[in-house]
C-alpha cells in the first residue's frame, strides 16, 4: 500500500465505503448470487497472434459512425468489447493500436460482461454493462503493480469479500477503471459518483471468473497483465463497449 499514517486512516475510511459500493453495485462483478464459476461460452482464453487482415485498418471494425465519432482524435489505443447480444454475458475483448492513420488489431481475449447483457441507460444494480466510449485512466488491485503504465494503486480494500463464491475471490487482483461516473485521476475504488449513485459506477476491467458480471468487463489474468503493461496514458486509451448491434448502430 502506498499510503501510511493519516493518509492510511483516510484510506481505511474510504475502503469501508467502497466495500459497501462493491457489495451493492459491483457485486464482485459476480458476488453472491453471481455466476457458477464455470466457464461460459466465451471461456477466458487468449488469442495472442495477429490475424490475417488485422493491420492497416481504416477504422475500428464493427463499430458504427455514432460511436466511432466518440473516439477522441488523439486516442491511439482502443480496447473494443464486442458483446454477443443485448441480453448475453459473453464478450470478446480486442486491443487496437493506431499507427499513423490506420489501426492494427494487436490481441484478443474471450471474456464476459454484465449478467443481463448491455444497456445504453445503465442504472445501479441493473447487472448490465453500459454501452459507450469511455476513457481508461487509472488502475489498481490487490496484487503488486505488474509494471502498469497507467497510475496503479495497490490496496487490500480491493479484496473481494470471502463470503462470495471462491471462484470470485481473485476478480480484483488487477483492475482497470472504466471512466463511467467516476473521478479520473483517483484510485479505481474511489466511491465518488459525480452523476449520482443512481447511475451506478465502479465499472472496471478485471479478472474473469468464468461467467457474467454485475456490469464490469472481465478477461483472463494474462490479458489483464498485458493490458496493464501496454495501455499508455500518453496514447489516450479508451474502451468502446457494447453488444454487437449497438456497436454497429
Amino acid at each position: 500500500m502506498r499510503t501510511g499514517g493519516v493518509r492510511g486512516a483516510a484510506r481505511a475510511r474510504i475502503a469501508a465505503a467502497v466495500c459497501g459500493v462493491l457489495v451493492m453495485s459491483l457485486a464482485g462483478c459476480g458476488g453472491s448470487g453471481g455466476g457458477s464459476g464455470t466457464q461460459g461460452r466465451g471461456g477466458s482464453g487468449d488469442s495472442t497472434g495477429r490475424e490475417a487482415g488485422s493491420t492497416g485498418l481504416e477504422r475500428i471494425p464493427d463499430v458504427g459512425d455514432r460511436l466511432q465519432r466518440r473516439i477522441p482524435d488523439n486516442s491511439r489505443q482502443v480496447v473494443a468489447v464486442y458483446g454477443e447480444g443485448e441480453d448475453d454475458a459473453d464478450a470478446t475483448v480486442v486491443l487496437y493500436t493506431r499507427h499513423g492513420s490506420t489501426w492494427d488489431r494487436i490481441r484478443s481475449w474471450q471474456g464476459h460482461n454484465g449478467k443481463r447483457g448491455w444497456t445504453t441507460r445503465h442504472r445501479e444494480g441493473d447487472r448490465r454493462s453500459p454501452v459507450g466510449v469511455f476513457t481508461l485512466s487509472d488502475a489498481g488491485g490487490v496484487l503488486a503493480d505488474p509494471g502498469a503504465e497507467l497510475p496503479y494503486t495497490r490496496d487490500a480494500s480491493f479484496q473481494a469479500p470471502r463470503y462470495w463464491a471462491k471462484s470470485h475471490w481473485h476478480d480484483f487482483d488487477y483492475v482497470i477503471a472504466i471512466d463511467y461516473n467516476r473521478v479520473r485521476g483517483t484510485s479505481p475504488n474511489d466511491p465518488t459518483r459525480p452523476e449520482g449513485s443512481s447511475k451506478g459506477g465502479g465499472i472496471w476491467l478485471h479478472l474473469d471468473h468464468g461467467s457474467g458480471t454485475s456490469g464490469c468487463v472481465s478477461l483472463s489474468r494474462s490479458g489483464m497483465e498485458y493490458l496493464l503493461r501496454t495501455l499508455d496514458p500518453e496514447l489516450r486509451p479508451v474502451v468502446v463497449m457494447g453488444d454487437r448491434a449497438e456497436l454497429r448502430a
